[in-house]
């Protein structure tokens, strides 16, 4: 098994970028992550017109959806239609708010892994 020299080898070999990190910290899929850039490019969507964008069908736009509103990444509005009835419009959060979301879960997490060093063999006998 073949250990890092450094490290900061892991940071430097992997293809890290924000949506990559997105997927990573808050445990989202590639579709999930399409869906969210998308709601960049077209705010206040429905998942009729999402879906058509994205080229999948309504159902698993639907699963993306929740899943990212679950995460905290998107925001859902109801529109009253003139005809009666009602839809919901779909929005990111924008870029400042999903990186301060990635910093303090990144924060938590290396708390975390921090006390699990620090306890690391504080129960064992000698």
């Amino acid at each position: 098994m073949s250990h890092s020299s450094a490290p900061g080898e892991l940071a430097e070999d992997s293809d890290l970028d924000f949506t990559h990190l997105l997927a990573c910290v808050f445990g989202i899929r590639d579709h999930e992550r399409r869906t969210y850039l998308t709601l960049h490019d077209h705010p206040g969507s429905t998942v009729e017109e999402l879906a058509s964008v994205l080229d999948r069908d309504r159902s698993n736009v639907n699963r993306s959806l929740s899943t990212l509103q679950q995460k905290g990444l998107l925001e859902r509005e109801r529109r009253l239609l003139d005809s009666g009835g009602y839809v919901y419009q779909y929005t990111a959060v924008d870029i400042e708010e999903a990186r301060a979301m990635l910093h303090a879960a990144l924060d938590e997490w290396v708390d975390s892994v921090h006390d699990e060093i620090d306890q690391f063999g504080a129960t064992v006998e000698p």
